[in-house]
């Protein structure tokens, strides 16, 4: 079964390789906990620095029965490694 999963990309284009990388984080998490009721992701661009450059911030928010639900924020300037950071963090919270 797959999972509803939402995903909402801010002050940044549609990306089809984000959203599949977001998809595919999705579906290992639901091998680990397989009924988790929705997952909501939202990537935004913050604003661009002159000397730092732009920082990405990824907010997942997970619904699991019998849990409260599993929320994380990550920020990072390369947008994949703030999707993965966000992910492990709601895996860990799984364990």
């Amino acid at each position: 079964m797959e999972i509803p999963l939402q995903i909402t990309l801010r002050e940044m284009k549609r990306s089809d390789a984000l959203s599949e990388r977001i998809r595919t984080d999705a579906g290992r998490l639901e091998r680990l906990h397989p009924e988790i009721m929705s997952c909501r992701v939202v990537v935004e661009e913050g604003a661009r620095h002159r000397r730092q450059g732009r920082e990405f911030a990824v907010h997942v928010e997970v619904r699991v029965p019998g849990r409260d639900n599993l929320v994380t924020l990550q920020r990072n300037g390369d947008v994949y490694v703030a999707v993965r950071d966000a992910f492990d963090s709601v895996r860990r919270q799984f364990e």
